[in-house]
């Protein structure tokens, strides 16, 4: 399922970007919007992050509660939003 929207995506990336949870190395969770490249192995992917302005991988099973948007909704760059601020304290 997951890899299907991510697919979608890539297929599509003029209709659609991806949102979506993502838990870093450090167990900050965050949550991101991304326009999927490809993908880099059959746990991770290659997509331009909107939040941060620049290619990123990220990992199928940091990923959570993935969602399809619409495109032209999104303006460039997207807040980061931090979904458990105590985390981020303690990195």
């Amino acid at each position: 399922m997951i890899r299907d929207l991510i697919f979608q995506a890539i297929i599509c990336p003029d209709d659609y970007v991806l949102s979506f949870e993502y838990t870093d190395r450090h167990g900050v969770r965050t949550r991101r919007i991304a326009s999927p490249i490809r993908f880099l192995s059959d746990d991770r992917f290659l997509a331009l992050c909107l939040c941060r302005e620049e290619p990123r991988q990220f990992y199928l099973w940091r990923c959570r509660n993935i969602q399809l948007v619409d495109a032209t909704d999104i303006l460039m760059p997207e807040e980061i939003t931090v979904l458990d601020p105590t985390k981020e304290k303690t990195r």
